[in-house]
Parts: structure tokens; sequence; C-alpha cells
């Protein structure tokens, strides 16, 4: 009595166990984004990106190539992640009902074998997915975004419309792999609790190592041969102007 008890109530311990560590470790690292964002991975790249979009911006439309090709890989991969992230949305769920039940996998499952329990399984697996996929999907677009108003020529583009796009689509990344993460300690529910919360403890331990950041944000100074041109350059323009202007002054007549 006590053996199938423990069987067929371990999904409703362990499973909420898992699904609160995830979450709980998510909404501690929200606040210290929030709050700290200079102690996270996530605010030590934004503010990168917040830099770059700055020096970007500074250029020529002409000169912005490279700006371009940056946002391109970042539209690519978004893409790439999202269409993995359709294709296995279809492919676990067709592979799950039809192997599920067989007496490969059933007599291997140590957990709740009832239909109820698999339906949530297959609700939860597919759902978070197609959140994942909904996440990549918004992060391209907002890439598409900020490279239209990169290459808007004949217009001063405020910094501010262009890291607004691009910190939009990071952060929509971010939360597509997080998606990735819990779709992943899910379909080990598959196979029992047991896996599903062990993978859970593992995955906030090593979440916890990759997510921290103890590089300082650096100071970003305009190298010293940028400034030593941009002199050269201004001297060169007003010595030209001034030799034109002085080529247009009269020649004295003289008596």
């Amino acid at each position: 009595m006590a053996s199938t008890w423990k069987e067929e109530y371990l999904d409703f311990v362990l499973v909420p166990g898992g699904l609160l560590v995830m979450v709980g470790y998510h909404m501690f690292h929200l606040h210290r984004c929030i709050n700290r964002a200079e102690t996270t991975v996530v605010g030590y790249e934004n503010y990168n990106r917040r830099v770059w979009i700055t020096r970007v911006l500074e250029a020529e439309v002409r000169d912005r190539d490279q700006a371009l090709t940056v946002m391109g890989n970042y539209l690519s991969a978004a893409m790439s992640l999202a269409s993995v992230a359709l294709a296995l949305s279809s492919l676990i769920g067709a592979w799950i009902g039809s192997s599920y039940h067989g007496e490969f996998i059933a007599a291997r499952v140590y957990g709740n074998m009832s239909s109820t329990i698999v339906y949530i399984k297959y609700l939860s697996i597919l759902s978070t997915f197609m959140i994942s996929f909904a996440c990549f999907v918004h992060a391209a677009t907002s890439f598409v975004h900020a490279s239209f108003l990169i290459s808007l020529p004949n217009c001063v583009m405020p910094a501010g419309n262009v890291e607004s796009a691009v910190i939009t689509g990071s952060n929509s990344w971010v939360v597509g792999l997080r998606s990735l993460y819990l779709a992943s300690n899910l379909m080990l529910w598959i196979f029992g609790p047991i896996p599903m919360f062990v993978s859970s403890v593992i995955t906030v331990v090593l979440l916890q190592y990759l997510d921290r950041n103890t590089t300082p944000l650096p100071q970003y100074d305009r190298p010293m041969s940028y400034d030593s041109f941009k002199n050269i350059d201004d001297l060169e323009e007003s010595t030209d102007s001034l030799n034109g202007t002085s080529s247009l002054l009269p020649t004295p007549v003289r008596a």
C-alpha cells in the first residue's frame, strides 16, 4: 500500500518542487537584473549593446554595413531557434503519443501513469515549446526593426529608438532560451518525476554559475588615434576652406 501511494503521488511532490526551484531562481535572477544589472551577464551584455548602438549611430549611414551584418546574424540565430522549437513541439508530441503507452517505457516510468497526468505532460511540454517559439519570433521581429532604424537614410536617428528595439530583442532571446531549458526538464518528466526534479536542480546550479558576472563594466573611451585623425581632418578642412576663401578675395591693384 505504501509503495502504491509513493509511486502514484510522487509526481505531486517532486514535479511542483522542481518547478518551484526553476521559477524561484528566475524570480531571484529577474530581481538582480532590475536592481543590480551589473552583477548579471544579461545586464553586462545589454550595457555593451547600448554602447555599441551609440557608436554605430555616430557613423554615416553608408558606413553601417558591419552593424547590419551583426543584426543579420542575430536574426538568423533567432529564426533558427524558432524553427527548432516549432519542430520539436511537433515531433515530440507525435513520438510520445505513439510510444508512451508501450511496454518498454511504461515498465520503466516510476510515477503516476494515469491519463490525466499524461495529458498534463503533453500540454506542459508543448506549451513551453510554443512559448519559446513565440519569444524567438518576437526577437527576430525586434532585430528586423532595429536593422530598419539603423539603415534609415537622411535622418538623425535617436539612439533610444534603436536601443529599445535591440534590448527588446535580446530580452526576448533570453526568455526563449529559458523556455527551452524548462521544456528540457519537462521532457524528462516523461520518464518519471525523479529525473525531472534532478534535472531542475542541476539546471539551476549551472545557471547560478553562468548568469553571474564578476567583470566590471568597461569604459569605452575613444582611442587616441581617432581623436588625432579627427583633429588632422578638421585642420585640413579648415586650411582648405581658408585657401578657398583667400582665392576669392580681390587681388590688390598697384597704383
